[in-house]
């Protein structure tokens, strides 16, 4: 499948889908966006991606001048427009920038914001990362502070994520898990990260956008009777953890193996992760076919 995209009513090849140099989302990253993807041709979560991205608008005080039902439309309509064309499922982005102006940081008033759209096969993550988990390192950049940018705007400026990222790449990681200016642990690059520590459960709770995956495996978790904290995590805990995952909408449940430390000591971790990660990996695929079998009717194809 090739990838396809939206943009202004124009439906093609992604690369013909062209932005202009003076939209705000390519100048300054003035942007919001989703990602979702969707089961058996179900979209997944969609309301909740939705109000997710109303209100990183509201928190980025952008005024979207697009509906709900022009956006759904559109997206069905690029689904269509696919060499897919329904035969396997879809990874969904959708991008809302603030529209274009002048070159000048201050948005004028009366902006009209332009909705961007991108259709593409499901991400296939390498056999690996799930049979024996990914590698991870903490690197020297820091996450934004909370009081600087709110990290649940998911807007489309991601040079801090991006800067993190490099960091652990260049060290030959797969990923990176970003402490904030205080030491506490906080996010991957784009997904949530998950500990065992003293036998429970450990997500952070500050300094993260919080993710529909994390938040679908907190309920999940509570629903089980299965201990678990979402709290502030010092990254000086971090060497008494026994497992580790992370977790995203493409993602899902993956293991990590191993997390390098800023000193470079290397934590290891059963591969293919241990008990308490297979349990929430268990628990968030036993969701997602409860989802299927009652939501077959909101199938998009």
């Amino acid at each position: 499948m090739q990838a396809t995209g939206y943009i202004d009513g124009f439906i093609g090849p992604i690369d013909q889908i062209r932005v202009p140099v003076l939209d705000r989302g390519f100048l300054y990253g003035d942007s919001v966006y989703e990602v979702f993807r969707t089961y058996e041709g179900i979209p997944f979560l969609f309301d909740e991606h939705y109000q997710r991205l109303l209100h990183s608008a509201e928190l980025s005080g952008m005024q979207i001048s697009q509906g709900r039902e022009e956006l759904v439309d559109a997206i069905q309509r690029t689904i269509a427009a696919s060499d897919n064309a329904g035969s396997e499922d879809v990874y969904v982005r959708y991008q809302i920038t603030r529209g274009e102006g002048p070159v000048d940081l201050a948005p004028p008033a009366g902006l009209t914001s332009r909705l961007i759209i991108i259709v593409k096969p499901v991400p296939r993550w390498e056999p690996k990362f799930y049979e024996v988990g990914m590698t991870m390192s903490v690197p020297r950049q820091r996450r934004n502070a909370v009081n600087t940018l709110d990290p649940n705007i998911k807007g489309g400026n991601y040079l801090n994520n991006i800067l993190a990222l490099a960091e652990s790449r260049a060290a030959g990681k797969d990923e990176c898990l970003m402490l904030d200016g205080r030491g506490m642990v906080t996010e991957c690059s784009n997904s949530n990260a998950w500990f065992v520590i003293d036998d429970t459960l450990v997500t952070p709770a500050a300094g993260n956008l919080v993710g529909l995956t994390r938040r679908s495996l907190v309920e999940l978790l509570s629903e089980a009777g299965e201990p678990f904290a979402e709290r502030e995590l010092p990254a000086d805990e971090l060497p008494r953890a026994t497992e580790c995952f992370v977790t995203s909408a493409t993602r899902e449940v993956m293991p990590v193996r191993s997390l390098t430390l800023e000193d470079g000591t290397e934590l290891s971790f059963p591969e293919g992760g241990g008990p308490m990660t297979r349990r929430a990996r268990a628990l968030y695929s036993d969701m997602i076919r409860r989802f299927i079998e009652t939501h077959r009717d909101q199938a998009w194809f």
